[in-house]
């Protein structure tokens, strides 16, 4: 039977979202971002962890997981979305009660180390949630890509059709739309937060790896599984990528067309998602449709 999965209620003027740090700690004030979502009509409300340090932390994982919770348990909040990424969430997501949110679901925005979240939003609940820009990455924001935000969190169409990369592979394929930062899906492998990746449509993004760790990483997915039954495969952004002394020999696009080389569903590459200024909202969990032909992409909501 095909999984089905729930779609939060859209976002209207006057709704109050919430911004809370489940990881690193914020390096400045989120002053853009705060004006951004209040000229959307948005009322933000603004967790503890916004201010809190602990070394690297945005507060320990005990205030962290205590401030998602409070949100999660609020239902006069509307939208919860991470004010940036870095690392911690893993730390705290078994320490956070979902169940009001899987009788009261709301949107989860962010992207990167909320990886952790949207897996298991997916896996243990069903619910949608959007891998999209975050309140520490909007000043750097391509207006597009801030756009694609508030379509998602308001119910606005959201289709992309873009020219892309020669090895892209065609086809075509449907499926929900799962994925997100690479390290992360790997990190997931074997935990209540890993997703069943057989008839998805998988989207993968990464940033500051090494070649030979991206190499290692498909092949870790690759041997657990998780790429044969796949209904596509979109590539996102991979940037600050390094390389050794000794030079890896190929590029990621390379890496990732020879690790799924033996299956036949389509393939793109560079779609604009990531660790980049522009960074479209996706929406998770969502059933979409992938076409690559002749080089254009169209990924369409169905």
């Amino acid at each position: 039977m095909a999984q089905t999965t729930f779609r939060p209620p859209h976002l209207k003027p006057g709704d109050k979202i919430a911004i809370t740090c489940p990881a690193k700690k914020l390096p400045n004030p989120m002053t853009d971002a705060i004006a951004l979502l209040e000229s959307w009509g948005l009322e933000v409300v603004l967790g503890e962890t916004v201010n809190a340090s602990y070394h690297q932390f945005a507060g320990d994982d005990e205030l962290r997981a205590r401030d998602l919770q409070r949100f999660i348990d609020d239902d006069s909040i509307k939208a919860i979305i991470a004010a940036r990424g870095g690392y911690g969430t893993i730390r705290i997501i078994d320490k956070v009660d979902f169940s009001r949110f899987a009788v009261n679901p709301k949107w989860l925005v962010g992207f990167s180390d909320i990886t952790v979240i949207h897996a298991h939003l997916f896996n243990n609940y069903g619910i949608q949630s959007i891998h999209g820009q975050m309140p520490v990455n909007i000043p750097d924001a391509s207006k597009g890509s801030l756009t694609s935000l508030r379509k998602a969190l308001f119910g606005e169409e959201l289709n992309y059709a873009i020219h892309l990369n020669d090895l892209n592979r065609d086809g075509m394929g449907s499926g929900l739309l799962i994925g997100g930062n690479l390290s992360l899906l790997v990190a997931l492998s074997g935990s209540k937060s890993d997703m069943d990746y057989a008839g998805k449509i998988l989207f993968i993004e990464d940033v500051g790896e090494y070649l030979y760790a991206i190499d290692r990483m498909m092949y870790t997915l690759k041997r657990a599984g998780k790429l044969q039954h796949l209904a596509g495969l979109i590539v996102g952004g991979f940037t600050e990528i390094k390389d050794n002394d000794i030079p890896f020999g190929q590029t990621v696009p390379q890496i990732i067309t020879n690790v799924v080389s033996e299956y036949n569903y389509p393939v793109c590459f560079d779609f604009p998602a990531g660790h980049i200024p522009n960074n479209d909202s996706l929406i998770l969990g969502s059933k979409v449709s992938l076409t690559v032909r002749d080089k254009d992409v169209t990924v369409s909501y169905v």
